[in-house]
Formats: structure tokens, sequence, C-alpha cells
């Protein structure tokens, strides 16, 4: 297996598991992580705290990577992610474009987001 695609199955599992050294290990001191809805969070440490704020209340059901791309030092992967969010389930498709240095640790991972179930709207 890829070494990059180790580290975001690490990442994304660490969110299922509540497993913040998991998490912190896959990113760069200087990495940032822009969220598929907007917030962005600058260096590790906001990234890590962001992770801790949001396990306090929430939780992560599933986090299925369906396959990956690679591209030099970017690696982009589908996936689909399902959690528990202010009392409410719900899941969505995504995918993910994220940026590694030299050592495999997360530099930029920017996430992308598409409702599911999709809707047909002209059937």
């Amino acid at each position: 297996m890829d070494k990059r695609e180790l580290v975001i199955k690490n990442c994304f599992n660490s969110w299922i598991i509540k497993d913040v050294s998991a998490f912190r290990d896959s990113f760069d001191d200087n990495a940032v992580y822009i969220e598929s809805w907007g917030p962005a969070y600058r260096n590790k440490d906001h990234i890590i705290t962001w992770f801790i704020d949001w396990n306090k209340e929430n939780r992560v059901l599933e986090w299925n990577i369906k396959e990956f791309f690679h591209a030099k030092n970017i690696c982009i992967c589908e996936w689909y992610f399902n959690c528990e969010c202010d009392g409410v389930i719900d899941g969505f498709n995504g995918v993910s474009v994220i940026t590694f240095n030299e050592e495999n640790k997360i530099v930029l991972l920017k996430e992308f987001q598409s409702k599911s179930p999709n809707n047909y709207p002209y059937e």
C-alpha cells in the first residue's frame, strides 16, 4: 500500500475512534485543512484543537474511502462520510485533494462534498 494512502486511512479512521494521536501524526506543523463547507484551519495546533472540540459533542459513524488517485505529491481520494452532529445523523459523498511533503505528512487538505443521495430532476 502506498504510504500516503496509509496516512489518509489512519487520518480518517482517527475520527471514527476519536484518536487524536493518530490524527496529529498525519500533519505537518504548517498544514492547512479546509473543510468542505468553508472553515479553514491554518496550522497543526489549530487543526488539532478543532479535532478535539468537534469530537466532544459529535461522532463520525463512517468514513469509507472509495478510490485513490495520485499525481506527484498530491493524492485525491473519493469517499463517503456519515456522522452524528448536534443529534442529527447525516452523510454525504466527498473528495479530498491532499498535498504531502517529502516526509509523507499532510501539508494541505481540501475537502469537497456532494449531497447524498443524489436527486434526478429530469426523471
